[in-house]
């Protein structure tokens, strides 16, 4: 059984992972352009912001949450749309995203486990809403660290996101249109400190991916190309899995392009 309370302290504390490396930021550093086209760290974190505003509705009222989806002018820019809607002077926008994610935890909490939220194209649990904002406020928090310079150290809560990254095989396969595969994949990965290793999957499956958990979730958000990450794929179910792994909801990504190499 999912500990909701520790779920959502790990949330709590990503996000304040997040918090500290920008709330101190001059404005010139919140225009920063990232790695993700059009976005500087200032929509990076807007994109938070909004993104846990809809999460609230779809825990509170999932009537005003039908109705964003419907009022949406471009599907296809909705996120975009949404980041852009959120974008406010460093504080300003600090304080609506501090504001946003308490409300969304207090709301989550108070869901009943059983119960599923809406959401884009899917229906989830309150304790994968929480897993999904863990990995979606840890890859964005790459982002924004990718563009101060800042290498962060990968924690234990990387867990949730190479938890996700694992049940989402099939929906990377689907959105990027191909058959999703019946052959099972086993997944081991070597936990940050190197003490430990998180396993998924069937022991006895020949398809097989392997590798630091960092580089799984690094893989599995889109946020490096498979081509520099230290993953070793065995079969070839796992093998096309680098290349259409996505753990977040919606269309296929873009992903990134693999380092220019001497």
């Amino acid at each position: 059984m999912v500990d909701a309370t520790a779920l959502l302290a790990d949330l709590t504390a990503e996000s304040d992972q997040l918090d500290a490396l920008v709330s101190g930021l001059p404005p010139e550093d919140w225009a920063r352009d990232t790695l993700a086209a059009g976005w500087t760290v200032a929509h990076q974190i807007a994109h938070l912001a909004w993104t846990d505003h809809v999460a609230g509705l779809a825990a509170t009222d999932p009537d005003a949450f039908y109705a964003s989806v419907l009022s949406a002018p471009d599907p296809a820019r909705m996120v975009d749309d949404g980041a852009e809607s959120f974008l406010a002077p460093p504080a300003a926008l600090l304080a609506r995203w501090r504001d946003g994610r308490t409300a969304l935890a207090a709301a989550l909490a108070a869901t009943p486990a059983g119960e599923k939220l809406q959401w884009y194209g899917t229906r989830m649990s309150p304790a994968s809403m929480a897993t999904a904002r863990i990995m979606e406020t840890w890859a964005h928090g790459e982002d924004v660290a990718d563009a101060l310079g800042v290498t962060r150290a990968p924690t234990t809560r990387l867990r949730h996101v190479a938890h996700l990254g694992f049940r989402t095989l099939g929906h990377g396969f689907a959105a990027h249109g191909r058959p999703v595969p019946t052959d099972p994949v086993r997944v081991e990965l070597t936990a940050p400190a190197g003490d430990e290793v998180w396993a998924y999957g069937p022991a006895a499956a020949t398809d097989r991916v392997i590798g630091p958990a960092l580089d799984f979730c690094l893989l599995v958000t889109q946020r490096r190309h498979r081509a520099d990450l230290a993953l070793v794929a065995t079969g070839p179910v796992a093998d096309a899995w680098l290349d259409v792994a996505q753990a977040f909801a919606g269309p296929p990504g873009a992903g990134r392009a693999a380092e220019a190499r001497p």
